[in-house]
């Protein structure tokens, strides 16, 4: 794929993505354009990726095969309010929380314009990203297969119906930030046992990535994985008996349900 990208926005998505689809080769650092306000970020995705990183939305649009629409929600309105008479018929591709495909045309005049919306996360930053897409009826199958090539180069990609992108956005686009946190946890409860911090840390994490390739790997459900360490009387019983005490189990729903209401506000705004 040697057209241009550009991306709207230079944060931590967006670096996420840019380093992924660099890292797999999809794309060159001459390939990419970055708009982005903030100097000091500007000059750390020039420095890091060697992408071309320029002060305003309109002075990379012009330039672009595709769009990617990389800013907080809150501000998407602004941002293709500035862009819409710069763009050509080339596809916007929005990874913002909560904003409808129907919106974003409003936003600029055109309910004709191929639109493709998406929900990354940060693990795209890694190449284990998942990400699930949904399109407009103006997005042609040669547009929506390069789109989709760009998030497969960076971990799993899924087309949904895009009334799932909110429940999408609640259990995977938020889902890293749950993990990290219980991955904290369960270093500190190390630590707090008397583990030295550093190998606390290194068997969480590799309990985590092992735990996750053994639902990878199988279609068994979760509780039966996790019964098969629940020994009779044993060490694991009776931390799942604290899990439960503690109410983790619906904590994590509620986390997620939290989550999908706040991308239904930002959608229903």
């Amino acid at each position: 794929m040697s057209t241009t990208t550009a991306f709207i926005g230079g944060g931590q998505m967006a670096q996420a993505l840019i380093a992924g689809i660099l890292e797999a080769g999809i794309l060159s650092p001459h390939s990419i354009l970055v708009a982005e306000p903030d100097h000091a970020r500007r000059q750390f995705l020039a420095d890091t990726y060697g992408v071309d990183c320029r002060p305003s939305a309109t002075m990379v649009v012009p330039e672009s095969a595709r769009i990617v629409i990389a800013v907080k929600p809150q501000i998407i309105t602004s941002v293709l309010s500035e862009v819409k008479e710069h763009l050509q018929d080339q596809p916007i591709i929005s990874i913002a929380a909560g904003i409808s495909l129907d919106f974003i045309a409003g936003c600029i005049d055109n309910y004709q314009h191929p639109i493709i919306r998406v929900m990354p996360n940060t693990p795209a930053l890694v190449a284990k990203g998942a990400s699930a897409l949904c399109c407009n009826e103006s997005v042609s199958e040669e547009q929506y297969a390069q789109v989709r090539a760009l998030f497969d180069a960076v971990g799993v990609t899924t087309l949904v119906d895009e009334s799932a992108m909110n429940g999408i956005t609640a259990v995977s686009g938020s889902g890293p930030a749950y993990l990290f946190s219980f991955v904290e946890a369960l270093i500190d409860g190390g630590v707090k046992i008397g583990l030295p911090r550093d190998t606390a840390r290194t068997m969480a994490i590799q309990t985590v990535l092992g735990a996750a390739e053994m639902l990878a790997r199988t279609d068994e459900h979760p509780a039966l994985l996790r019964d098969r360490v629940c020994s009779p009387g044993g060490t694991t019983i009776c931390a799942q008996h604290a899990l439960e005490r503690g109410s983790f189990h619906s904590v994590v729903m509620d986390a997620v349900e939290a989550s999908w209401r706040r991308a239904e506000e930002l959608a229903n705004r």
